[in-house]
Protein backbone atom coordinates (compact mmCIF):
# COMPACT_ATOMS: atom_id res chain seq x y z
CA UNK A 1 0.00 0.00 0.00
CA UNK A 2 1.44 3.20 -0.98
CA UNK A 3 1.87 5.89 1.43
CA UNK A 4 -1.36 8.33 0.22
CA UNK A 5 -3.70 5.26 0.06
CA UNK A 6 -2.35 4.65 3.83
CA UNK A 7 -3.00 8.26 4.72
CA UNK A 8 -6.37 8.75 2.70
CA UNK A 9 -7.50 4.94 4.95
CA UNK A 10 -6.38 6.24 8.22
CA UNK A 11 -8.64 9.76 7.69
CA UNK A 12 -11.34 7.47 6.31
CA UNK A 13 -11.13 5.33 9.55
CA UNK A 14 -10.68 8.40 11.70
CA UNK A 15 -13.57 9.77 10.31
CA UNK A 16 -15.78 6.73 10.92
CA UNK A 17 -14.81 5.86 13.94
CA UNK A 18 -15.66 9.85 15.42
CA UNK A 19 -19.09 9.36 13.41
CA UNK A 20 -19.51 6.12 15.63
CA UNK A 21 -18.57 8.14 18.69
CA UNK A 22 -21.43 10.79 17.90
CA UNK A 23 -24.20 8.06 17.40
CA UNK A 24 -23.56 6.59 20.49
CA UNK A 25 -23.64 9.86 22.30
CA UNK A 26 -26.49 11.49 20.49
CA UNK A 27 -28.25 7.37 20.63
CA UNK A 28 -27.41 7.84 24.65
CA UNK A 29 -29.26 11.16 24.94
CA UNK A 30 -32.34 10.32 23.15
CA UNK A 31 -32.55 7.33 25.37
CA UNK A 32 -32.16 9.03 28.72
CA UNK A 33 -34.29 11.64 27.55
CA UNK A 34 -37.23 9.24 26.30
CA UNK A 35 -36.82 7.20 29.57
CA UNK A 36 -37.30 10.46 31.85
CA UNK A 37 -40.62 11.14 29.23
CA UNK A 38 -42.22 7.64 29.59
CA UNK A 39 -40.20 6.05 33.10
CA UNK A 40 -40.13 3.22 30.95
CA UNK A 41 -36.61 2.04 30.34
CA UNK A 42 -37.31 -0.81 26.97
CA UNK A 43 -39.51 1.87 25.94
CA UNK A 44 -37.18 4.05 25.67
CA UNK A 45 -34.44 2.35 24.27
CA UNK A 46 -36.56 0.93 21.79
CA UNK A 47 -39.18 3.58 20.68
CA UNK A 48 -36.88 4.07 17.62
CA UNK A 49 -36.03 7.67 15.94
CA UNK A 50 -36.26 7.99 12.47
CA UNK A 51 -32.75 10.25 12.73
CA UNK A 52 -30.64 7.32 14.72
CA UNK A 53 -32.54 4.56 12.04
CA UNK A 54 -31.06 6.45 8.93
CA UNK A 55 -28.04 7.52 10.48
CA UNK A 56 -27.31 4.02 11.71
CA UNK A 57 -28.18 2.67 7.99
CA UNK A 58 -25.27 5.06 7.06
CA UNK A 59 -23.06 4.05 8.96
CA UNK A 60 -23.63 0.92 8.38
CA UNK A 61 -22.38 1.39 4.98
CA UNK A 62 -19.93 3.13 5.80
CA UNK A 63 -18.63 0.27 7.65
CA UNK A 64 -19.39 -2.49 4.64
CA UNK A 65 -17.31 -0.31 2.52
CA UNK A 66 -14.15 0.40 5.00
CA UNK A 67 -13.67 -2.82 6.27
CA UNK A 68 -15.29 -5.23 3.72
CA UNK A 69 -14.97 -3.83 -0.15
CA UNK A 70 -11.49 -2.13 0.86
CA UNK A 71 -8.79 -1.79 -1.83
CA UNK A 72 -7.14 -5.31 -1.07
CA UNK A 73 -10.81 -6.58 -1.73
CA UNK A 74 -10.60 -4.77 -4.99
CA UNK A 75 -7.19 -5.44 -5.98
CA UNK A 76 -7.84 -8.87 -5.22
CA UNK A 77 -10.50 -8.97 -7.81
CA UNK A 78 -8.66 -7.10 -10.36
CA UNK A 79 -6.32 -9.83 -10.40
CA UNK A 80 -8.97 -12.49 -10.30
CA UNK A 81 -9.99 -10.75 -13.53
CA UNK A 82 -6.76 -10.50 -15.42
CA UNK A 83 -6.43 -14.38 -14.54
CA UNK A 84 -9.23 -15.27 -16.58
CA UNK A 85 -8.45 -13.13 -19.45
CA UNK A 86 -5.06 -13.72 -19.35
CA UNK A 87 -4.24 -16.13 -22.77
CA UNK A 88 -0.92 -18.16 -23.06
CA UNK A 89 1.30 -17.32 -25.81
CA UNK A 90 2.24 -19.97 -28.34
CA UNK A 91 4.99 -19.71 -30.07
Amino acid sequence: MKYNQAYERVQQLKKFYKNLLWFGIVAAIIAIRNYYRTGDFERSVFSGSVILTIWGIILTVRAVKLFVLNDEWENRIYEDELKKTKKPINF
